[in-house]
């Protein structure tokens, strides 16, 4: 490509919520660059689900199947790049990074930037947690829960968040038992409800979580040498945005992390955009996906009042 070309919009993000944006921008005949930072939150889950025509797709076929839909649009360019820094420069902005294959560097104007980036999970660290995410360690219920229905569960968390998603989770099963590897700092109507719907609480530390060669979940193993058989465990694990540009930017984030976002999916910083798990909000695929789409609308509509001024 032709390095410091200016471009429409820059999208940063190749996942639901980038390509869908770039989908929308290129029948707007926008020049449009993605950038393609690498595998997707998603790329260790055997399937996407709720996803309507696309239920129980693989994360990665998905995503090709994205950008072989892009192809019809010549003023779309996906390439793997990885953004290192964002300025702005007059109206727009400019954009530095790497190839992530070849290391060559690239520097790229545009007059939008829309941050569909994403976030990365913060998982416990215990062993098992990392090599079963996706399969056996699971973090959403409405992705994941049908899979498992009617099997013993597990919730892992303390306080507030792991009673709630508890409860959430007893809806697929009657079998749910809460483990907080250590003190759950569960008040006592938290306890009450949980024991209202009969599931379980285990407090004691855990040391390991042992899976099957498959990457499911056979059982949670206790300090005390207990083992309880599970077939899989859920949790809400903190995150962090998979990248800082936003925040070197003095974009605005919220108490969490994410990147405030006003109704038009406008970032605090003037011209920049956000979408997808980037933003606060429910985290699914196709919430992601209808994210871009509304993204895009609002971009190309700003790019059309700047091009045809009162």
């Amino acid at each position: 490509m032709a390095f410091g070309m200016e471009y429409d919009v820059l999208i940063i993000g190749a996942g639901s919520a980038g390509l869908s944006a770039a989908l929308t921008l290129g029948r707007c005949l926008r020049r449009v660059l993605v950038a393609d930072g690498g595998p997707p939150r998603n790329a260790a889950s055997p399937g996407v689900h709720g996803f309507l025509t696309r239920d129980g797709i693989r994360p990665a076929e998905l995503l090709r199947l994205g950008q072989e839909q892009l192809a019809p649009y010549e003023t779309v360019e996906v390439q793997c790049l990885h953004i290192d820094t964002l300025t702005r420069q007059g109206k727009g902005f400019c954009a530095t990074g790497h190839g992530t294959a070849d290391d060559t560097p690239i520097t790229v104007s545009a007059r939008r930037v829309l941050l569909a980036t994403g976030v990365s999970d913060i998982l416990p660290p215990l062993p098992g947690f990392r090599e079963l995410w996706g399969r056996g360690v699971l973090h959403c219920p409405y992705c994941h829960g049908w899979e498992v229905r009617s099997q013993p569960l597990a919730v892992y968390g303390q306080g507030r968040t792991v009673t709630g998603l508890a409860l959430l989770v007893s809806r697929w099963s009657r079998d749910v038992i809460v483990v907080t590897n250590g003190p759950g700092h569960l008040t006592p109507n938290a306890r009450r409800r949980l024991r209202r719907e009969k599931i379980g609480i285990r407090e004691e530390p855990i040391t390991r979580l042992i899976g099957a060669k498959n990457g499911e979940l056979r059982c949670i193993e206790f300090a005390n040498g207990d083992q309880l058989e599970r077939a899989a465990l859920f949790l809400h694990a903190p995150q962090h945005q998979r990248t800082p540009l936003a925040a070197d930017m003095g974009a605005r984030l919220t108490s969490k992390g994410a990147v405030w976002v006003d109704s038009k999916l406008h970032t605090s910083i003037p011209g920049l955009y956000a979408a997808g798990d980037t933003k606060p909000g429910t985290q699914q695929a196709l919430l992601a996906a209808a994210d871009g789409n509304h993204a895009a609308i609002v971009i190309n509509e700003s790019l059309t009042r700047e091009e045809c001024p009162k």
